[in-house]
């Protein structure tokens, strides 16, 4: 081997090591890095989850990549195949989607419940919602009222009319539609007097007030529950972030949304 040849490999063998070296350590930190935990979250959930993500993200090592909509939404989405990690909507619909076989029955664990509220646009007069003839009369006085007729709060909306006997004289103020937030947005926009929904999906909504609670006659809560889907791409991530969600860091965080830690 002559001169030049052994002052070029005596060159390009440690730039070659070195290109291995930085190689080996993308390789090593690929996994880590790209790994997404694809979950599916009920719009009352969602300002919990939210705000928990980055410690869900520091606890599984995953990139938490969310999907927001009513629970019934997300069951259709999950019944026709869309892939999915893990789920965290309501018990019933849970329970129904352990039943057709797409959610981990041994996963299923409880995570919260809370209540349903009344909001009005920021700034504006809040109504007297405190008794039931006094939240029977704003009904009334009401020029529309907003809420989302898939949502998990719907039933009990309209058995809530039906008793105090006013469904009839509220049905042509009723908006209804599905989208995420419309509800909501109607109201901040001032389309829309009262919005009747979840607690946590009025408090953090911007441009939106929370009333109060409607009154305990009428009051009804709705529980939340994870698992891990049956076909879960990341089953072990799921795992782990349903471990958060049932851990002790969880509870102040839900209690901050306006929502129950299950016990």
């Amino acid at each position: 081997m002559n001169r030049n040849n052994r002052t070029v490999l005596s060159i390009a063998s440690p730039l070659f090591l070195l290109a291995a070296g930085f190689l080996l350590l993308a390789v090593r930190r690929t996994p880590a890095q790209t790994a997404e935990l694809r979950i599916m979250t009920s719009d009352g959930m969602k300002p919990a989850v939210e705000e928990a993500i980055p410690q869900i993200e520091h606890a599984t090592g995953r990139k938490v990549v969310a999907q927001f909509n009513s629970s019934k939404n997300l069951q259709d989405k999950i019944m026709a195949g869309e892939p999915f990690d893990a789920a965290i909507i309501t018990a019933d619909v849970l329970d129904a989607l352990i039943q057709q076989g797409k959610i981990s029955a041994a996963s299923r664990r409880d995570i919260s419940r809370t209540g349903i509220g009344v909001g009005v646009r920021a700034g504006a007069a809040k109504p007297n919602v405190g008794t039931a003839e006094a939240f029977k009369r704003t009904l009334l006085n009401a020029k529309s009222l907003a809420f989302n007729p898939s949502g998990a709060s719907a039933v009990h909306i309209y058995d809530m009319l039906g008793r105090m006997g006013i469904a009839d004289a509220m049905k042509p103020k009723l908006m209804l539609d599905t989208p995420p937030g419309w509800p909501q947005q109607m109201v901040a926009e001032g389309k829309a007097d009262l919005v009747v929904t979840l607690v946590p999906e009025i408090k953090f909504f911007p441009g939106v007030e929370l009333v109060g609670p409607v009154p305990a006659e009428f009051q009804s809560y709705i529980n939340f529950a994870a698992g891990v889907g049956a076909n879960a791409h990341d089953a072990a991530g799921a795992k782990s972030l349903i471990d958060f969600l049932t851990g002790p860091a969880m509870p102040a965080i839900l209690k901050s949304k306006g929502m129950d830690p299950h016990k």
